[in-house]
């Protein structure tokens, strides 16, 4: 492997796990699975620190749909490419779905908070009643979203045990994670917040798997 694609891919990856869990482990308020008349008053009172870092969170989802990318083609020359490529073309549409999703909330919650700035708790809670049948669509697109990009991560893994180059660990957690994904999502389809612990083991194995990328052999060294 060549210096640069390793670095790139590495890095990469790194950024989208940093990037997809402080986004979201720091933003000052989390909006359920439906808005409550009181985000949004919650929302404005931190309003620029919860904007920037939910867009750090938005950004994270494709900075990690590229590492997937790099990491495909950083594999091309392995045999395994053709089970590779299909996981992480998957993964990488569940990852912007998923952005999709979050970018509802994100909007809506800026909106909402710089709407209600002053108003009645009755105007809020006419807010949340109007928002509710948008926000039942959402939860499909999250739903859609945890399920592709578990599907996406359970091919890329098979792709890696079949000879990816990389540890067995990064491939084991792959498929694990992404079984999981898909389990949890389509078992418990009315409770979202149930993926949560594989949300922030995930962004555990997007950090491991660009440390492994930079740890690769250089050319000089095989």
């Amino acid at each position: 492997m060549d210096t640069l694609s390793t670095q790139v891919t590495g890095w990469l990856f790194i950024a989208g796990a940093l990037m997809l869990w402080l986004g979201w482990v720091l933003l000052p308020v989390h909006i359920g699975t439906f808005f409550n008349r009181g985000d949004f008053a919650r929302v404005f009172a931190c309003f620029r620190r919860w904007i920037w870092l939910f867009r750090l969170h938005l950004f994270g989802h494709v900075v990690t749909a590229m590492a997937l990318v790099a990491l495909a083609t950083l594999l091309a020359g392995s045999g395994a490419r053709i089970v590779v490529w299909p996981g992480v073309a998957v993964a990488a549409a569940g990852l912007i779905v998923s952005a999709l999703a979050a970018a509802f909330y994100y909007h809506f919650g800026a909106w909402g908070a710089l709407g209600m700035a002053g108003k009645t708790e009755q105007d809020a809670q006419d807010l949340v009643a109007s928002l509710r049948v948008s926000t039942e669509y959402v939860t499909c697109l999250v739903r859609f979203g945890r399920v592709f990009f578990g599907l996406g991560q359970a091919v890329l893994a098979a792709g890696l045990l079949l000879g990816g180059g990389l540890p067995g660990w990064v491939g084991i957690g792959a498929l694990i994670l992404g079984i999981s994904a898909m389990a949890i999502t389509m078992g418990f389809p009315d409770n979202l917040e149930y993926h949560y612990p594989v949300f922030h083991l995930t962004a555990l194995w997007l950090l491991g798997t660009g440390i492994a990328v930079l740890a690769m052999p250089s050319p000089a060294a095989v």
